[in-house]
């Protein structure tokens, strides 16, 4: 992990690597008798403490408990192996960090994940530039639409040709063997609904017709990165249907600030979650509009994320703070919760900040609380 994602003392490890991989298993087959190998041994006596020293080539490391991690030729950790006085030979396994983006840790989403709270069995849609079909990322990619032309390598019409909708996914969908960060809700369905274009422009109506296409597939999630700067009377009546029909609408305020009264649409009606962003010291990001309107506020700068080219990178804006919170969103549902309800929770559980009404709404989203799960050593 990098010097600019820490781990803190509640990162969450997840095994890489068997936990128990014993002498005879695939984990030291492939080895040959005199190669060096780390091991975990465990003693059931001090005969066999002493015989595992003495047939190491160097103690790693000698635990409290009745084991050591010792480097020495596979023939001698097979040798211990069948010993009586040993308890167990294992390969020593390797594990990373559960995420690489603080805004993960930050709304708590790996207390969440830790509780096996990951979205399995919510539907996300990114109504957005669309989706990749088979980033390594995204394995959790269901099914998709397009109601504007895909541009280039088009794996699919609904395929994303500008790579915006890729980064929102990430944030709210990675898989956990992604070596760009994990998604809040790593289990969850994400599926693409392309209404932008490859330069990231699309139509009131190709993104009203992409709302009412959500609500008729019963999915639960509808996640709008996009924004404009005026009303529009169709998008309106789109999102109230998608609202009528059990979605949980969730847009980002925009990125004007600083400013007032200057919440994007559809994050400005009643229906949707307005979302603003705040940066690492819970202010309010400098670009986050302001209004009314705002909801919550999520993490939304110097975020890392999948990239448009299968690689990883790093963004800012409150499109990205959208995407936690509909990841927080998926989290709810998935434990059955209606929109209605897991909107109430996201307002009920938001951390106060400190700011203004107009630019914090109800505060930071945390998963965590939103759960009913312990945050406090936040």
């Amino acid at each position: 992990m990098s010097p600019e994602h820490p781990l803190t003392r509640r990162t969450v490890l997840k095994t890489t690597g068997g936990s128990l991989l014993a002498i005879g298993s695939a984990g030291l087959a492939a080895a040959d008798p005199g190669d060096p190998v780390r091991v975990n041994v465990g003693f059931e006596s001090e005969s066999g403490r002493l015989a595992a020293r003495e047939a190491a080539n160097e103690v790693v490391r000698d635990y409290a408990f009745d084991a050591a991690t010792l480097r020495l030729p596979k023939r001698a950790a097979t040798a211990l192996s069948e010993r009586a006085d040993v308890r167990y030979v294992e390969r020593d396994g390797t594990a990373h960090a559960l995420s690489t983006s603080w805004g993960y840790d930050r709304i708590d989403a790996d207390v969440a994940n830790a509780n096996g709270v990951t979205g399995d069995g919510a539907d996300v849609a990114i109504i957005d530039t669309g989706l990749p079909c088979d980033d390594p990322c995204l394995p959790n990619v269901g099914t998709g639409k397009a109601f504007t032309d895909c541009a280039s390598n088009c794996c699919a019409p609904w395929n994303d040709d500008n790579g915006h909708g890729a980064s929102v996914a990430g944030i709210i969908g990675a898989s956990r063997s992604c070596d760009c960060t994990t998604g809040v809700a790593p289990d969850a369905t994400l599926h693409a609904v392309k209404v932008l274009n490859d330069w990231g422009g699309g139509s009131y109506s190709d993104i009203a017709a992409g709302i009412e296409y959500v609500a008729d597939q019963g999915w639960d999630v509808a996640n709008l990165s996009l924004g404009g700067s005026s009303g529009s009377s169709v998008l309106k009546d789109a999102c109230v249907y998608a609202q009528d029909h059990g979605v949980l609408l969730v847009g980002a305020a925009g990125g004007s600030g600083p400013c007032d009264d200057c919440v994007g649409y559809p994050a400005a009606y009643s229906e949707v979650v307005a979302v603003g962003a705040t940066n690492r010291n819970d202010a309010l990001a400098s670009f986050s509009s302001r209004g009314p309107e705002i909801e919550v506020v999520s993490p939304g700068t110097d975020l890392r994320t999948v990239g448009s080219d299968g690689s990883c990178t790093t963004l800012s804006g409150t499109s990205f703070a959208t995407a936690h919170v509909s990841g927080v969103a998926a989290l709810l549902m998935a434990e059955g919760r209606s929109n209605t309800d897991a909107r109430t929770r996201l307002r009920d559980t938001a951390e106060d900040l400190g700011l203004s009404s107009d630019e914090q709404g109800y505060g930071l989203v945390d998963a965590a609380a939103a759960l009913g799960l312990n945050s406090s050593d936040d």
